[in-house]
């Protein structure tokens, strides 16, 4: 199997329809304070996420335990960010406009119950570890930095099971064939928002 290949393998195993361009590592490479300002706030945001997810739907008490040791490690992860960046004498630039979850945002079905509003956040915050756990496995292979692609690594194992638990909770609470349905529409309209966004190396979707 060719480098390019296992790439559309992996890609495929988290259920993307497009690979990341492989520019995208050397382009993140050159500007390593930016990457790791948009990263941090990453961590950030999906903490955030967890947070609201928790506060909207209490009842919903599988899935608050759940999610409750996210948080913890969501913000851990910011704060490992942090620390990587002082380590290298790097400053936490200002939070940007992240038009990659903005996209997704727009692609929710506007209305419904408050019930189906719990599908499509879930399926949104599946859809973004996944495509975290691609770019940071890019990461992890093709960064030259040695220390970086073991730190990248790590990410790359806890977006993936973050990834499978968005879509777990996804199913424990609605019928797997609507899951399905919907999830190949985020899918494939994730394909085409990286397609519609330029290629930037200062951040991570």
């Amino acid at each position: 199997m060719s480098s390019k290949e296992q790439e559309l393998h992996e890609v495929q195993m988290l259920g993307l329809k497009l690979p990341t361009d492989p520019r995208w590592v050397n382009l993140a490479e050159k500007g390593l304070e930016e990457i790791l300002t948009d990263h941090a706030y990453c961590e950030q945001k999906a903490a955030t996420s967890c947070i609201s997810l928790i506060q909207a739907y209490p009842e919903k008490t599988e899935m608050v335990k759940e999610l409750a040791p996210i948080v913890t490690e969501e913000w851990g992860h910011f704060r490992m960010v942090l620390q990587e960046m002082e380590k290298r004498g790097l400053q936490l630039g200002q939070q940007r406009k992240d038009e990659y979850v903005n996209k997704l945002m727009q692609f929710q079905k506007k209305g419904g119950s408050r019930e189906s509003r719990l599908l499509e956040k879930l399926l949104i915050c599946a859809l973004i570890e996944a495509r975290s756990c691609e770019r940071f496995r890019l990461l992890s292979l093709h960064i030259n930095d040695e220390h970086l692609r073991a730190w990248y690594h790590k990410f790359m194992v806890a977006e993936a099971g973050h990834y499978r638990l968005f879509l777990d909770l996804a199913k424990r609470y609605f019928d797997e064939g609507t899951v399905r349905l919907r999830w190949k529409e985020y899918l494939e309209r994730e394909a085409e928002i990286m397609e519609e966004l330029e290629l930037r190396g200062d951040r991570m979707h």
